[in-house]
């Protein structure tokens, strides 16, 4: 099996969309049609369903998009350690989200900058899906937030959890209860809930405004075009104009560290100490 065929699979899986896979790996559809054909061929089982109308992955499909992306995401971090070493100055790479924890995210680099032996960390801010460059070798741990990111095929430990809020603008009459609940936040007349893209950049349907980062989201919300629920840490992001009103039914939200199962760096345990430790 060559990577190649490898990139394209993932990228058909995590996408589920043929055309929108062929366009993020630079290449027309039919090439990477033919690819995958070949490549189920070859292993004589069927990685995907499809349809006229969708592509949904089979069990065997499942297993190989998890055994794929750790495939690429350690050769892809093994190019980048590789290149480091050459440098002779190690550093990990952290994604998170833009906009989210940003006091648990500062606290911990200052943290760990403090220990012995802490090597430089870039951050990589990522408007959604922070645990996708854990997969395709772009970063070596990151920042995520349960329920809304997934951790599968990744190894973690629990940072905080938290409850939600929902961000409206000051003007608005729910902005001065001293809490509210989902089923009012969903339903308010003229202000809709947001809309993020999930895994396969797709929005689901609805009335409100299409969002991809936090900055974007708080404008709207501001400008009475939409509202959001979010973790309580949004608190310290907030523009003027804006509230956030605690939700009592919302479930909580737990935040993560995440690293790729097959990693063995020193730097990265020390890392996950350090945040464990805040």
């Amino acid at each position: 099996m060559e990577t190649r065929e490898l990139r394209y699979f993932v990228a058909v899986a995590e996408e589920l969309h043929f055309g929108r896979a062929a366009q993020r790996l630079g290449i027309a559809q039919p090439p990477l049609s033919r690819t995958i054909a070949q490549l189920e061929h070859r292993l004589g089982v069927a990685l995907l369903d499809r349809t006229s109308r969708r592509v949904a992955l089979t069990g065997a499909g499942s297993v190989l998009l998890a055994e794929g992306r750790a495939v690429l995401g350690a050769l892809a971090a093994a190019e980048r350690r590789t290149r480091h070493a050459a440098t002779s100055t190690p550093a990990l790479v952290l994604a998170a989200k833009t906009g989210a924890s940003g006091d648990l995210l500062a606290k911990l680099l200052d943290a760990y900058a403090a220990e012995p032996g802490a090597v430089a960390v870039d951050l990589l801010l990522c408007e959604s899906q922070p645990q996708r460059p854990l997969h395709d070798g772009r970063a070596d741990v990151a920042l995520l937030h349960l329920p809304y990111d997934s951790t599968a095929d990744l190894d973690t430990e629990v940072l905080t959890t938290e409850g939600q809020v929902a961000v409206l603008p000051t003007s608005h009459p729910l902005a001065r209860r001293s809490h509210v609940r989902t089923a009012e936040v969903g339903s308010l007349p003229g202000l809709p809930m947001a809309r993020w893209p999930g895994p396969d950049g797709t929005y689901p349907d609805g009335p409100g405004a299409e969002v991809r980062n936090q900055t974007q989201l708080f404008q709207l919300i501001a400008l009475g075009r939409t509202t959001v629920v979010l973790p309580e840490s949004c608190r310290a992001a907030l523009l003027d104009g804006l509230t956030a009103v605690p939700v009592v039914d919302a479930p909580p939200v737990t935040t993560v560290v995440a690293w790729p199962p097959h990693s063995r760096s020193r730097a990265l345990a020390d890392l996950v100490r350090t945040a464990t430790l805040l």
